[in-house]
């Protein structure tokens, strides 16, 4: 007699059944896994209904992986400005499959000045320079990834393939230190994009910006994920020897896997350190960043990474922890959902913990650190590790004595009444 097989219902796909000996709590905490599990698949609000967890099937909002292959967001969603948003469809005419990959394209951009202001009781710093928009780095977590929105791009793909670049900005920058009025002090370059993502190996914008604060003895502090930083040593070295240059480098991990999930261009946590080497060996003093530290996935290796990093010889360090404004939200619970299914719901609880209930604050003295028990012992854990490493006991305090503005055009004539 044959047995009949029922049909395999469709929806989620049953968890595989439990060896026998597993006992009956074991059992109960699996269920509850599988369950958490489905509902996560179910919880970006907005996105999708899907009831299996991604990418099998993929869902109808990420973009297919050859199409994104080498890039950190998941997906392309229309800016928050726009007054339409998109979605893939197949119309019958032409197949998705045939859609092209993600190319890097940069747009010349001319702005009519280039050292940006801020009042931020967060930062150290009150002036910026950004000689790129967009960043091809392409971290998942990256928190400048809503300015895109301004350009009516997204904040996702576009972000890391549609940058800008602003060819004019070390003319601009010499305009503005010019200016008689000008007060010097710390321009911090690379803060909202980094200075030195790939396309600087042709642009050299920031290269340039740094040979025009060279020669007015300007102060600068660099903030980098990019080992391409050693290339400008024989300006960052003479600098530094007059207190007018340091760098910190962006350390989130030191497992290049994860590295290369979060942060899909950026040089690799071991290239990083030997960044720092480097720059320390050639006197720049040189700090590390364990930022951002993500709850439940990236959090356990800060000691790990401030042992590394001061054997490498940075003497101060620092951390923030995971910022998830606007757009980047929806992105970041893609990826998380997308790679680490199983702590989606820990990492989200976590965030909200950080954050009053809330999974991201904008508030000064809070964004950055967070409150309540977590974000307490984290930063605990920081201070006892920078303490018995010796970090940070005498910060680098860059110097504005050497600022001097060489001489223009028709300035040396105009002594002997010949310059009009």
């Amino acid at each position: 007699m044959q047995r009949s097989v029922p049909d395999r219902p469709s929806g989620p796909a049953a968890p595989p059944a439990a060896p026998r000996h597993l006992g009956r709590l074991a059992q109960q905490r699996r269920d509850v896994r599988a369950q958490e599990r489905a509902e996560a698949a179910r919880d970006l609000t907005g996105l999708s209904d899907m009831d299996a967890v991604a990418p099998s099937p993929m869902p109808d909002w990420l973009v297919e992986g050859e199409r994104r292959r080498g890039r950190g967001a998941l997906s392309n969603p229309a800016g928050r400005f726009e007054p339409h948003s998109r979605e893939r469809f197949d119309d019958g005419w032409q197949e998705l499959d045939d859609l092209p990959a993600f190319r890097t394209s940069v747009t010349v951009e001319k702005p009519r000045t280039i050292i940006n202001r801020n009042d931020s009781p967060d930062v150290g710093f009150d002036r910026s320079i950004n000689p790129y928009r967009g960043c091809e780095h392409g971290c998942v977590y990256c928190f400048a990834r809503p300015t895109h929105a301004y350009q009516g791009l997204s904040a996702g793909l576009d972000f890391e393939t549609k940058l800008f670049a602003k060819p004019d900005a070390p003319e601009l920058l010499a305009k503005e230190l010019s200016k008689p009025g000008y007060e010097p002090r710390t321009i911090a370059l690379g803060i909202n994009t980094d200075g030195y993502q790939p396309i600087e190996r042709e642009w050299r914008l920031t290269r340039r910006i740094l040979e025009v604060l060279r020669d007015f003895g300007h102060p600068v502090g660099i903030v980098t994920k990019s080992a391409l930083v050693v290339r400008d040593l024989d300006i960052l070295g003479p600098m530094a020897e007059k207190g007018l240059a340091k760098v910190a480098l962006s350390i989130t991990t030191l497992d290049p896997k994860l590295a290369r999930l979060m942060e899909p261009r950026a040089a690799t946590p071991s290239r990083r350190l030997d960044t720092l080497r480097r720059l320390s060996d050639a006197g720049v003093p040189t700090a590390v960043l364990v930022a951002p530290v993500i709850p439940a996935v990236t959090d356990a290796e800060m000691e790990r990474i401030l042992d590394a990093a001061a054997a490498a010889g940075a003497s101060e360090a620092g951390y923030v922890m995971l910022r998830v404004p606007l757009e980047i939200r929806d992105l970041f619970r893609e990826w998380l959902l997308t790679h680490f299914p199983d702590r989606y719901r820990h990492v989200l609880s976590l965030l909200k913990e950080l954050h009053g209930g809330r999974e991201y604050d904008s508030t000064f003295g809070q964004r950055m650190t967070g409150t309540g028990p977590y974000a307490w012992t984290l930063a605990r854990r920081f201070e006892i590790a920078v303490e018995r490493l010796g970090l940070n006991r005498r910060p680098t305090r860059l110097s504005t004595r050497h600022f001097t503005r060489p001489p223009q055009k028709g300035e040396q004539l105009s002594l002997f009444g010949e310059g009009a």
